[in-house]
């Protein structure tokens, strides 16, 4: 086993594939501009948040202490649920320990046999992961490709079918064509599931994108979300139906046999539910820095936070990366497998806490770097 994981890592180094888990700051917050982060509203530092936080381990203490279904239940948990309601017009929520534990849960309690799963290509990792899992047949429809989507939906022989997009997409930016994806499940009786990750906190004046288009709370249509993003905690959840709560209480194997979600977590998440909700401005500050991003690097503006710019090779995205970090600026570097279409990025998240100016300067540093191919070159490889 030594001798295989030594040629593992050999392999990764030589396609410029090394991934790491440095220490960014001591803080919570790097010293560097950071656009590299999913907190899009900077609430993982809000005090009131904290607050919150403080409050439920000193009420419920540091750990749920078991799983839900036995004693690990408490109010926070239900207050979050209830929060996350509000917010985004669902019927029913339940909160997990993670947003890849509630993708897991949620397609593992849908799936088995007599269940076809429609898999969007450019779909996270966790509903891949959930898929397979599932012990249900998997089928991969192109990326937001409608037509393949229906003759997916109208061949099928299984009597139950689950569709699963992501509003925003986690690597490029783009956003789901909800609507249409939607009218097709009611026409084939299936469940259509949208992976909110991005969209809650960000689109939708901060209701999400099935909020904003009109999807919110209709029978046939599911969400899922992470606590960990926007809203600046920890944690995920499902939203849809009671009816569906209820099966998820009784079936999900992530909800009932793993420990609920800290106390810590929920208060916080439940707090940043009402924040958006009072606040506004804040996310709207979200598309205002994405369009400022965007025009300074010359790109298109994203559907949400997330501005996804090609760069080629590994190597390359590897050396833009760097030199940016040089420069006093974080941004993601994605590469193979993370990217669905092999071709590695750089992405740079907007975030509401940050001055015009601060992307202004981070948008003109990026150009500078794409633009300055021999530098790039002699640090690893052009593209």
């Amino acid at each position: 086993m030594t001798e295989w994981l030594q040629g593992r890592e050999r392999v990764r180094i030589t396609r410029g594939l090394v991934r790491g888990d440095a220490v960014r700051g001591g803080t919570g917050r790097s010293p560097l501009l950071d656009l590299a982060s999913n907190d899009y509203l900077g609430l993982s530092t809000d005090p009131r948040l904290a607050a919150a936080a403080i409050a439920a381990i000193h009420r419920h203490g540091t750990g749920a202490r078991a799983s839900r279904v036995v004693t690990g239940t408490s109010a926070v948990h239900l207050e979050l649920e209830s929060e996350l309601c509000a917010l985004t017009g669902a019927e029913s929520a339940l909160s997990f320990s993670s947003g890849y534990a509630a993708n897991l849960g949620l397609l593992g309690a849908l799936g088995g046999p007599g269940t076809l799963i429609v898999l969007d290509e450019h779909i996270h990792a966790s509903l891949i992961d959930a898929a397979r899992l599932s012990r249900a047949e998997v089928a991969s429809c192109a990326h937001s490709d409608l037509a393949q989507l229906r003759t997916l939906l109208s061949a099928r022989t299984q009597p139950r079918a689950v569709v699963v997009l992501e509003s925003v997409y986690s690597v490029l930016g783009d956003a789901a064509p909800l609507v249409e994806a939607a009218r097709l499940c009611a026409q084939f009786d299936a469940l259509l599931v949208v992976d909110e990750a991005h969209g809650i906190g960000v689109t939708g004046a901060g209701a999400g994108s099935v909020h904003a288009a009109g999807l919110a709370g209709r029978d046939g249509v599911v969400v899922t979300a992470t606590l960990s993003k926007a809203l600046g905690a920890q944690g995920g959840a499902v939203l849809g139906s009671a009816l569906l709560r209820r099966h998820l209480v009784n079936t999900a194997r992530t909800f009932i046999f793993d420990t609920g979600l800290a106390p810590a977590a929920a208060a916080a998440a439940a707090a940043a539910c009402r924040i958006i909700g009072e606040e506004p401005d804040r996310v709207a500050a979200v598309s205002r820095n994405a369009a400022l991003l965007a025009a300074g690097c010359g790109t298109e503006a994203a559907a949400g936070a997330v501005q996804s710019i090609k760069v080629g090779r590994p190597e390359r995205a590897l050396a833009i990366a760097s030199r940016l970090q040089d420069q006093g600026l974080l941004v993601g570097c994605f590469r193979p497998p993370s990217v669905p279409d092999g071709v590695s990025r750089l992405r740079l998240t907007a975030r509401a806490d940050l001055s015009a100016e601060q992307m202004r300067h981070a948008a003109a540093l990026v150009s500078a770097a794409l633009a300055d191919e021999p530098a790039v070159t002699s640090r690893g490889g052009a593209a």
